[in-house]
């Protein structure tokens, strides 16, 4: 048999115990101060959209397949022309150093373990060359399209310069989503202390040693580029500073005469989106809503993507985020038309419990519940995934029913 290059797990301590993401985000809640978790943790608005996500996976039932030929199984495929271990990737998220020390740096090195491709944001809390300095190869950018398009170019340059293959550009952020927990919980920056908060801080006594002993987070690669950050009163209203609200369809041009390696459009929603992104020399999308953060009261990305993936029609890569929590829940997004998933929580989950092996700890979750679903499939490798997924007609989502139910002929292995 073949090995699907499986991802060690913990073998021992609580975080051996924890089984699957879920169990992460529970170890994450105890460690983190309130308002820490909840900016992870939260969306925007009433959180619909959030829910949604994860709800609207229970329209999309695998089909199991018996008696087949699983000897020879792998979980590796290719982004871009690069091989990785499995179709994952760890996506752009901001203020990691809030959540363990040196946050960044500890995703960086466990994407690069398992071989997976991570994303950088343009709101990380460390600086480009430290970052690189421990990076593995397969080591992606993503960018708030900055007002000063002077500031956005010299930062391309810097960063192809470093060796980043593939730019994502951030596109449903023009405004930023309200988002309630953040407001209640006064989580700004720099961090601004009460009673309420000190209190919480002490009862976690791991997370606070970190922080006095490597200082409050900054948003250290935005202080590169814009020079001092003012401060504000929330992180995001900091970062909404900086970027533009309006970049358009008709500037595509313009940055993609300014980056030579692979553009990616992160936020798509809508068909039209993938054939405007054709005609402008887009490489890929990612079918994004932020993982709830943004618009609420929109459709998961999960039931969004085949209209999607039937649009690019093998033209371009389609990754997609937003819900993901298991590893079915990646093969249900590989059997509707994706190439890969992109995650932000699961990794942040695992971070915040246990630094850089708790990062590892959840790809290795998420790596052997992929292999499982992909082999009671009966399929041997991810491209054999494609079809092999049905519609529930008897699933509400939000109180919504599906119209009709839809099934395509599978492909042995």
């Amino acid at each position: 048999m073949r090995s699907c290059g499986r991802i060690e797990v913990a073998r021992h301590g609580a975080l051996a115990r924890a089984a699957s993401i879920d169990d992460l985000r529970t170890l994450a809640r105890r460690k983190l101060p309130r308002m820490v978790f909840d900016y992870i943790d939260g969306a925007s608005g009433a959180e619909s959209t959030a829910r949604r996500n994860r709800s609207a996976f229970e329209r999309f039932l695998l089909r199991p397949e018996i008696l087949v030929d699983l000897s020879a199984r792998t979980l590796e495929t290719s982004l871009f022309g690069q091989p990785v271990a499995m179709p994952l990737v760890i996506g752009p998220t901001g203020m990691n150093g809030a959540y363990w020390a040196e946050g960044d740096l500890c995703l960086a090195r466990a994407a690069k373990a398992a071989n997976v491709p991570f994303v950088m944001s343009t709101a990380a809390t460390v600086k480009l060359a430290t970052l690189v300095a421990e990076a593995g190869p397969l080591r992606w950018f993503q960018l708030y399209m900055l007002r000063d398009r002077g500031l956005a170019q010299a930062l391309l340059e810097r960063v192809h310069a470093a060796g980043f293959q593939v730019l994502q550009l951030t596109v449903d952020t023009a405004v930023t989503g309200r988002r309630n927990r953040d407001v209640r919980n006064g989580f700004t920056l720099p961090f601004r202390w009460s009673g309420r908060k000190l209190i919480d801080t002490a009862l976690r006594p791991g997370w606070a040693m970190q922080m006095l002993h490597t200082g409050s987070p900054t948003l250290q690669l935005f202080a590169e580029v814009v020079g001092r950050i003012e401060p504000g009163s929330t992180i995001t209203e900091v970062v909404q500073r900086q970027i533009s609200d309006a970049f358009t369809w008709r500037d595509l041009d313009w940055l993609r005469s300014c980056w030579p390696g692979k553009l990616v459009l992160k936020g798509v929603s809508e068909p039209a989106h993938v054939r405007m992104g054709l005609a402008a020399g887009i490489d890929g999308v990612v079918v994004s809503n932020h993982g709830g953060r943004q618009l609420d009261g929109t459709g998961s990305t999960i039931e969004q993507l085949p209209r999607i993936a039937e649009a690019a029609d093998g033209r371009m890569t389609v990754l997609i985020d937003s819900g993901f929590r298991h590893g079915a829940d990646i093969a249900k997004a590989l059997a509707l038309g994706a190439d890969a998933v992109q995650i932000g929580r699961p990794a942040l989950y695992g971070l915040a419990a246990a630094g850089e092996a708790g990062v590892h700890h959840a790809l290795g979750i998420l790596s052997a519940e992929l292999e499982v679903a992909m082999a009671l499939s009966g399929a041997c490798n991810v491209r054999q995934l494609r079809g092999r997924v049905d519609v529930a007609v008897d699933v509400d989502v939000d109180g919504v029913k599906p119209s009709e139910a839809s099934r395509v002929a599978s492909r042995p292995c």
